[in-house]
């Protein structure tokens, strides 16, 4: 077995930066990209913490004889990137093939969110076993937990389910919430539908268009030991409204996109999906869209009922 020379590229961004980064390093990284926070702050005494500081985020390249070709497309693709947003000019290191995932996976940190949940890496038990773990995987290019809207997102999630009322098996860690369904709108690593799931939720549909993220989803799902209870699928609100699932509504939606995707969602009929009495969670909209995205929700009959931001970013929770 001959050994092999890789090529580091790293850049240290904020977090809502990271994603964007890792999707970009994933086009030419075919070994994966890793998203590393590099600081986490607990915000009070129940050990409520968020991720803080900036994410490293590296890939690797195989040292040979398209490295030099790769690297300057890579570097095109990431300076059309720092057009919309700046970035950090890349670092790029030499290293030996020694073991680089066990070197990373050794310095990646968990990331606790809200009270009750903790984003580890699939292969680490959490550092705190009160809180219920959600095992992604940090190498993939999205939905790993780094950026603010999936922070938001799960806080509210969180939430939905600590109102629920709730009944228990003879069992005390069984715990039941009634009709607990969740359609997971745009569901890119699963990580929402999954953090449901382990919050209570007795079933979940998870949809999206894109056929990698229905791979992604099932893929971390089995890391998580979430089986026939995620539903996942090719599609949009049209497919589930269609009743192309076994779900065409639910008591939570969650769509975690971006402001102008759900407003026009609220046009194809996403409120439809919410039952009535029930909450739709939003996120991936940037603090000055989030009124349109409210005006968009409160004209198909949904009450704003939380507003939370973290950066530049909002997540709302509507009733309907």
């Amino acid at each position: 077995m001959t050994n092999t020379t890789w090529l580091e590229i790293s850049l240290l961004v904020d977090g809502e930066l990271a994603e964007a980064v890792a999707d970009v390093l994933a086009r030419f990284a075919p070994n994966g990209v890793v998203t590393e926070s590099t600081g986490v702050k607990f915000l009070d005494e129940e050990n409520e913490g968020v991720a803080v500081g900036p994410v490293n985020v590296r890939a690797y390249l195989e040292m040979n004889d398209q490295v030099e070709e790769t690297r300057q497309k890579l570097e095109e693709a990431l300076f059309y990137l720092g057009m919309i947003q700046p970035l950090p000019a890349p670092t790029y290191k030499q290293i030996a093939d020694q073991n680089w995932m066990e070197a990373w996976k050794q310095s990646y940190k968990p990331i606790p969110i809200g009270k009750r949940l903790m984003i580890v890496p699939a292969w680490m038990d959490s550092p705190e076993p009160k809180r219920i773990p959600i095992k992604i995987d940090p190498g993939m290019a999205f939905g790993t937990g780094t950026h603010p809207t999936t922070q938001l997102c799960l806080e509210l999630i969180e939430k939905f389910f600590d109102n629920r009322p709730q009944t228990t098996d003879h069992e005390p860690s069984i715990v039941h919430r009634p009709s607990s369904v969740v359609i997971d709108v745009g569901c890119g690593s699963g990580i929402l539908s999954i953090a449901a799931l382990k919050l209570g939720a007795a079933s979940a549909l998870g949809v999206d268009i894109d056929m990698e993220s229905v791979v992604n989803s099932r893929e971390n799902a089995d890391k998580n030991e979430v089986g026939e209870e995620f539903i996942i699928g090719q599609g949009s609100v049209a497919e589930v409204k269609a009743g192309q699932f076994v779900y065409k509504s639910a008591p939570l939606v969650v769509a975690n996109i971006l402001a102008p995707i759900i407003i026009r969602l609220f046009d194809g009929g996403l409120a439809d999906l919410v039952d009535e009495g029930g909450e739709i969670i939003l996120s991936g909209i940037l603090a000055e869209q989030a009124e349109k995205v409210i005006e968009a929700a409160s004209a198909k009959g949904l009450v704003l009922t939380d507003k939370r931001q973290m950066k530049d970013w909002v997540a709302l929770a509507c009733r309907k």
